[in-house]
């Protein structure tokens, strides 16, 4: 990790504190506190500041070890009573301060592990009851080669549409119905769709696109203008006529024909971050124009 941070020279503003499975109990119990109370005093001093503890699932493990040599009580699953002012008296000294106090702030991105993909599990309950949310990432949907390996249905967010642009919500808000809608039918259609009406065999092929064209390679984020002509472009059903094995390649042409024969409608969306419907109009019709020149 240390060295993909040197590499992209992030470690000039990157303070990492590191206590290992080699290392005690005490401090895999002690470090997170520690990289804490580092980000508060840059914090204090106006910053904004990210923090990532990775894992908690390993610190609840390091406190229920302590606890257990002290003979303290044990509770579910061993763990003692106060596990849960553990991660809370953790997480919720993330904060943004008002302007008279300097204006820092500090995000957490606390990282759980899952046993068998148990979300219900006693730790990954606590934080997510702790946290704004959650992005669920499941090993199966890795292995099938999904990636980012998102979990549409069990991941959500409580500060919802606040934390994004009015594009973004009009393009996703329907996405992740549709999705978490394919991954129920697609359970039932692995013993074959030969029975299945055309409407649900309709609604698994959109289903197949949409993951496709969210498959997102390593380290090449998109911008916002671009993630919304994408996700424009399946919501509204311009690419149900494309091949599924030619997804990648019809969004990577797309993006380009976009950027160099269409830029002012990129150049709106950032401008307005929302999908007016003089901008919807144009983007169909550059889209369906490129369709028209794009080999099948």
């Amino acid at each position: 990790v240390v060295g993909i941070l040197e590499g992209a020279g992030a470690m000039e503003h990157t303070i990492v504190v590191t206590a290992g499975a080699a290392d005690s109990a005490p401090m895999q119990y002690i470090a997170p506190y520690a990289g804490c109370a580092m980000a508060e005093e840059f914090m204090a001093q106006g910053k904004d500041v990210l923090i990532v503890y990775d894992d908690l699932t390993k610190h609840a493990w390091a406190y229920r070890q302590m606890s257990l040599l002290l003979r303290r009580p044990a509770g579910r699953e061993a763990y003692p009573g106060d596990i849960f002012y553990l991660h809370s008296r953790l997480l919720e000294r993330s904060a943004r301060l008002d302007d008279a106090s300097g204006g820092g702030s500090i995000t957490a991105l606390p990282v759980i592990e899952t046993q068998a993909g148990d979300v219900s599990a006693y730790i990954p309950t606590n934080v997510i009851s702790i946290t704004d949310g959650q992005i669920y990432l499941e090993p199966e949907l890795f292995n099938a080669g999904i990636r980012p390996a998102v979990n549409v249905g069990l991941s959500v967010s409580r500060v919802g549409g606040a934390a994004q642009t009015r594009a973004i919500r009009r393009v996703a808000g329907r996405l992740r119905l549709d999705l978490a809608q394919y991954r129920e039918l697609a359970t039932f259609a692995q013993f074959g769709t030969s029975d299945l009406d055309a409407a649900t065999r309709a609604q698994l092929a959109r289903g197949q696109l949409a993951t496709e064209m969210l498959k997102q390679p390593h380290s090449k984020p998109l911008n916002l203008e671009n993630e919304v002509i994408i996700l424009f472009a399946v919501n509204e059903g311009l690419l149900e006529d494309i091949p599924l094995e030619r997804g990648a390649d019809f969004e990577d042409q797309l993006l380009r024909y976009m950027a160099s024969t269409h830029p002012q409608i990129g150049q709106d969306i950032a401008a307005a971050k929302d999908l007016t419907p003089e901008i919807e109009s144009a983007l169909t019709q550059a889209i369906n124009d490129f369709k028209g020149g794009f080999s099948i």
